[in-house]
């Protein structure tokens, strides 16, 4: 038997939307973390004496003690949000749920409303729906359908159940105008159907799909319901990063925008030879040359390209203190949009990013990176991001592999933008969905198995922003 299953022979689920990790078995100890509703790790078999709480302390693998009362956590695995939870966040995919961006504003639900339910909370629904199942492009019913289905039985064409209102994929949880077993939202008001209701730009992470009457319907990661047919599903950008030495060698360069050209030179003047593909990694010769007053960089075949179009990589050359003592941290240029990833003085990683969008201005006053040495101190699986500001407000749920390293400021993946190379954040550092998750699963402090999120405020990896 493991050692860890030797030490926490029991198991605990968590029933908090974010239920605590403490370093002692009490309320006032420092939190190391915590485990979101469902999720399931393992525990010591007896009770641990503390204080302040209701019910008893748990140790928890690898370390730390869970409170266990009725709505904290609990060692009955059979409990009905631990079943309605079931499907956790997929580690094996580009991202770790389905995503869906509001297209169209409509009422959310707490629960799965029948077609009559619907046409009443939702007035102009058959118009609503004729239109969108008619509509061409990123709007209609065929703009990659089959993304909803997550592993469901592929049955009817979305007009085939509208008009035959078929119900099917209904979890058991949910099936016959159930509520779900818990309130994890907040936003539940005894037994009202409609609980709120999207605004622009916002985002859902979705467990599971579900039809009723005919119509499919998304159901949260916090256990509400909005339709499919009023969001856009997301699939996330497929660029990923690139290994160093493996894929490629310093001095290199990343091509951060499209129409980025390869010149012969002939003397002082250039001359076109071909197109070279956004985000390509080109391997440098080291030699460069101002032309016209712009800096072009010559690559391994003698052609030469725009620092307009490209950055220029290069291993640091004074390694910091952190770097010789053989720790890993990263490296983010705010003026190449680059980020590199070190094992102590050896760069392993190499990829391109979205800063804050106002560059190098001061992120005191606007929407820019901060700058400085920092620590990671914070690390979520997924956590919503939002913003209040008035004509800036969104609310993107479940963004995920996000590490803070500064009060407000984190590497995440981006899951509704595609543009990493060019600045466009708030002022966190945006990356691509493989991205983040390779930095996640290489970063310090490492997420324990079946926790959601984990603290280390002295010892997380460094990140230089500069």
């Amino acid at each position: 038997m493991p050692d860890d299953e030797l030490r926490f022979p029991a198991k605990v689920a968590a029933l908090a939307w974010e239920t605590r990790v403490h370093e002692a078995p009490s309320t006032s100890s420092k939190l190391v973390g915590y485990v979101r509703a469902g999720g399931v790790v393992r525990a010591a078999g007896e009770a641990t004496q503390g204080d302040g709480c209701r019910g008893e302390w748990r140790a928890v693998s690898p370390a730390g003690y869970v409170c266990l009362d009725p709505a904290n956590a609990t060692t009955d695995l059979d409990r009905p949000l631990v079943h309605a939870l079931a499907r956790r966040a997929d580690l094996g995919g580009k991202l770790p749920y389905m995503y869906g961006i509001v297209r169209r504003q409509g009422p959310i639900y707490a629960r799965l409303p029948t077609r009559a339910e619907a046409e009443t909370a939702e007035l102009g629904l058959d118009d609503h729906m004729h239109a969108w199942l008619n509509a061409s492009g990123d709007d209609g019913s065929t703009f990659r359908a089959g993304d909803w289905l997550h592993g469901n039985a592929v049955g009817l064409s979305p007009a085939a159940l509208w008009e035959a209102r078929t119900t099917q994929d209904v979890p058991d949880w949910l099936a016959g105008g159930k509520f779900p077993p818990s309130n994890l939202s907040g936003l539940r008001h005894g037994e009202d159907l409609v609980v709120g209701a999207t605004k622009s730009h916002n985002a859902f992470a979705l467990l599971d799909t579900a039809v009723v009457e005919g119509r499919r319907y998304g159901i949260t990661t916090d256990l509400v319901v909005y339709p499919v047919d009023r969001m856009r599903p997301i699939e996330g950008s497929s660029f990923a990063g690139y290994r160093i030495p493996e894929d490629v060698d310093f001095p290199f360069a990343l091509v951060r925008r499209d129409g980025a050209e390869a010149y012969v030179l002939h003397g002082k003047k250039l001359a076109r030879v071909h197109e070279v593909a956004r985000r390509s990694a080109i391997r440098l010769t080291g030699q460069q040359r101002a032309i016209d007053g712009v800096l072009y960089f010559q690559t391994a075949d003698s052609l030469w390209m725009s620092e307009r179009f490209v950055s220029r990589i290069d291993a640091s050359r004074r390694m910091p203190k952190w770097a010789n003592e053989g720790e890993r941290w990263i490296d983010v240029s705010i003026a190449k949009q680059a980020l590199l990833a070190y094992e102590g003085t050896k760069a392993v990683y190499a990829t391109l990013v979205s800063t804050g969008e106002a560059g190098l201005e001061d992120p005191a006053t606007s929407k820019s990176t901060v700058r400085g040495i920092f620590r990671i101190n914070i690390k979520h699986l997924t956590t919503t991001m939002n913003s209040t500001v008035v004509g800036e407000e969104f609310e993107l749920k479940d963004i995920p592999y996000v590490q803070y390293f500064e009060e407000g400021y984190a590497l995440h993946a981006a899951y509704w933008h595609d543009d990493f190379g060019i600045p466009r954040s708030h002022g966190c550092i945006n990356l691509s969905p493989a991205d983040a998750k390779w930095l996640f699963q290489w970063t310090v402090p490492q997420l324990p198995r079946g926790w959601h999120g984990v603290r280390a405020a002295l010892t997380g990896s460094v990140v230089f922003v500069h």
